[in-house]
């Protein structure tokens, strides 16, 4: 395994991060046990949850991947070898059977709380904000389209102070955004400026078919010194080959139809020519996709998600993978035919 330190702190994480959406859906507690212990010897010590997992979001399974790895932590003794990351919802329709408040004081206190419970342990080692509450382009979105009747206020410093708080009581060493944007993350480091508590992370998607972060928000990570948590680097597993001839029948997509947002026409074409890439060079599919992931300067760190052993052992190989100059180019050159298809 590889490691890197977490920008500003003293947090080292694999290069390689656990994710556990599945859980507790797709995925038994068993399977997730397993899957934790089976990364774990591998050298990976980083785990990713939040209050929503597992998906599709429901009610009945609201809270149950942090359930899971909570058991994991009581029953193994192991919280010192793990650094867990978690996340509180913003407003959403299918997110409204959670809380309904965005991120003021008092829904900040009931999701750390709540975290802090399921997950049997006394601090959160990264704690995010799941997705921004002001309309933006986020989840699918390429490009930005102003809405006038968005009555969201900014309240970046505000948000800062209320976790900033829970850092001084130790509840939270650290925290992170997630789906942000450019905007979004300039205007969490003008409040940092005057003092308030830094976003050290950004968690986004980050894969071959969505690579809209390198246009607006690289030089920022780059020079603000925020490390990049890469999420769906395998496009939802469209990103492996496997859609390419027909739907399997337990797959992600097959059981879920809404989870579509790299089954797009131009999705495929680009997905065909990678593939032929990963053939030509004899490399798994799924080892070349992690691969370019990981060799991006920016990326902190990839979180994989999988749903069976053999998925996450190919996954987890893909860190000794190293792709050529040649490959490289290759990539860009299928790119600059279909930038960026799912977003």
């Amino acid at each position: 395994m590889k490691y890197t330190i977490l920008p500003n702190t003293d947090i080292k994480v694999s290069k390689i991060c656990l994710g556990s959406m599945t859980w507790g859906q797709q995925n038994t507690e068993f399977e997730g046990h397993q899957q934790i212990e089976y990364a774990i010897s591998q050298g990976v010590n980083f785990i990713d949850t939040a209050e929503l997992y597992s998906v599709p979001a429901k009610k009945e399974t609201q809270g149950n991947s942090e359930k899971i790895i909570g058991n994991w932590l009581k029953k193994t003794k192991k919280r010192g070898k793990v650094i867990i990351a978690t996340k509180i919802v913003g407003p959403a329709s299918f997110a409204k059977h959670i809380r309904k408040g965005g991120f003021i004081k008092k829904e900040l206190i009931d999701a750390v709380h709540k975290s802090l419970q399921r997950l049997q342990t006394d601090y959160i080692d990264l704690y995010q904000l799941h997705w921004p509450e002001r309309q933006t382009n986020f989840f699918g979105k390429l490009g930005y389209t102003h809405d006038e009747n968005d009555v969201w206020k900014d309240n970046f410093s505000e948000i800062l102070y209320h976790l900033g708080n829970f850092v001084k009581e130790g509840k939270i060493r650290e925290i992170g955004a997630s789906n942000e944007t450019p905007y979004g993350m300039m205007r969490y480091m003008e409040e940092t400026r005057k003092g308030s508590q830094k976003m050290i992370t950004v968690q986004n998607p980050y894969n071959l078919l969505n690579r809209k972060d390198e246009i607006g928000l690289t030089e920022i990570l780059h020079r603000e010194n925020i490390g990049h948590l890469s999420y769906s680097p395998l496009g939802f597993g469209m990103l492996t080959g496997k859609y390419l001839e027909e739907i399997p029948k337990n797959s992600r997509v097959n059981l879920f139809p809404n989870y579509n947002r790299y089954m797009k026409e131009n999705s495929y074409k680009a997905t065909r020519l990678y593939n032929e890439i990963a053939k030509r060079y004899e490399i798994s599919f799924a080892h070349l996709s992690l691969a370019y992931v990981l060799h991006q300067p920016f990326v902190t760190s990839t979180i994989i998600g999988a749903t069976t052993i053999p998925q996450l052992i190919e996954n987890i190989d893909s860190i000794n993978v190293s792709l050529s100059g040649e490959i490289i180019e290759e990539i860009d050159n299928v790119h600059i035919q279909f930038p960026n298809p799912a977003p």
